[in-house]
């Protein structure tokens, strides 16, 4: 795992979502209440933006299709079998890092 800078935590308010890149992987960033949570940001249904999408508590509905993720876990609450890949976040100071896959 590699950790990349990604964003500002002063990017991100509680309750907000924020679509960023990590050296090419599609990141989408939660602030729930001051804890971050990265997914992948592609919607397994139909590859839409979930960090565009609206964040309700632990739960983001994507913007094309409304299919729903829990953040932290990644999975679709009506379908545990359904997942988007989360990636471990790091905060220092007023930068958040995500860990991505070095493979």
């Amino acid at each position: 795992m590699k950790l990349i800078p990604v964003a500002k935590v002063t990017d991100l308010e509680p309750g907000s979502c924020l679509s960023v890149e990590a050296e090419g992987i599609g990141v989408a960033l939660f602030n729930v209440n001051g804890a971050i949570y990265a997914l992948d940001n592609t919607c397994p249904h139909a590859g839409g933006p979930l960090g565009e999408g609206t964040l309700s508590g632990e739960i983001v509905e994507c913007p094309w299709h409304g299919w729903r993720y829990n953040v932290r876990t990644g999975e679709k609450p009506e379908s545990k079998e359904i997942k988007v890949a989360c990636y471990d976040v790091q905060v220092e100071g007023n930068v958040i890092k995500v860990a991505i896959p070095t493979d």
